[in-house]
């Protein structure tokens, strides 16, 4: 993994309450939501911060339900760390970091109940639909988690579903007009710390060099619905209470940026 600064050179100047690209330590890049972005997929969206980009795309086909969930509709997400992105990501199988990134906002999204999977049964033991979430990043430079996962929501909130032909969508048809039943905004949030200082939004750099990382989803009502903590640093309790007070305003504000977009 290339890292561009040293550890002591970004932390000299952490203390002094600004990060190398002019930004203060809980400050985020500028963010761009953008939703139906692509033709071929039922619901789609583009989120930018500052250099990092990712697309996702919700991918809507039919199929049988597990045998144990008869009567529930299968949500999948996965995330690509593409060579293209980054030149620290390598091809071949999928890298601990696009698992980690993949079942963080899978967790998400599952926990809070975003998708009732009951909604998606079709034919009870015979029929449901699937629901596949791909999200791919075209620059990664930090935060892949958490803009994987405002595109992930942005694309299922647009998900319109197909008309069935035989049991099998058909994706020739114009979209039935129905919304894929999304009934809530779960918004992660990472912040990370190197050395004493807490940074929001941190670049691919920061990350490189971070003591320990918290990413922390929650609802519109300040409900915690997954955590997950990374990095082989310490938290003392005051930073994840300080984390968690951080996580929870700025989900608030990102959870309108989206619905803005939305309209």
């Amino acid at each position: 993994m290339q890292i561009y600064a040293s550890k002591e050179h970004i932390i000299a100047a952490l203390q002094k309450g600004v990060r190398l690209d002019g930004r203060k330590p809980e400050e985020y890049r500028k963010i761009t939501i953008e939703t139906n972005v692509t033709a071929t997929a039922e619901g789609s969206a583009r989120v930018k911060f500052g250099d990092s980009e990712v697309i996702a795309g919700v991918k809507l086909s039919t199929g049988t339900p597990y045998p144990d969930t008869p009567d529930k509709g299968v949500l999948i997400v996965n995330a690509e760390m593409l060579p293209l992105s980054n030149p620290a990501f390598e091809p071949g199988p999928p890298s601990i970091n696009a698992i980690e990134t993949s079942r963080v906002i899978d967790r998400g999204i599952r926990e809070s109940d975003t998708i009732n999977v009951k909604d998606l049964c079709i034919r009870e033991g015979e029929l449901v639909w699937l629901v596949n979430v791909d999200i791919c990043p075209i620059n990664a430079d930090g935060t892949m988690i958490d803009i994987g996962a405002l595109a992930a929501i942005a694309a299922l909130k647009g998900a319109k579903l197909p008309p069935l032909k035989d049991d099998k969508p058909d994706y020739k048809a114009e979209p039935t007009g129905d919304m894929l039943p999304v009934s809530s905004m779960p918004i992660p949030i990472t912040v990370i710390k190197i050395g004493d200082v807490l940074v929001m939004d941190p670049t691919f750099e920061e990350l490189s060099i971070a003591d320990s990382r918290l990413t922390v989803t929650t609802l519109a009502d300040g409900t915690i619905c997954a955590m997950q903590k990374g990095g082989d640093g310490t938290l003392k309790i005051e930073d994840i209470e300080k984390m968690l007070e951080l996580t929870t305003k700025k989900a608030s504000e990102l959870r309108k940026d989206l619905e803005k977009a939305l309209k």
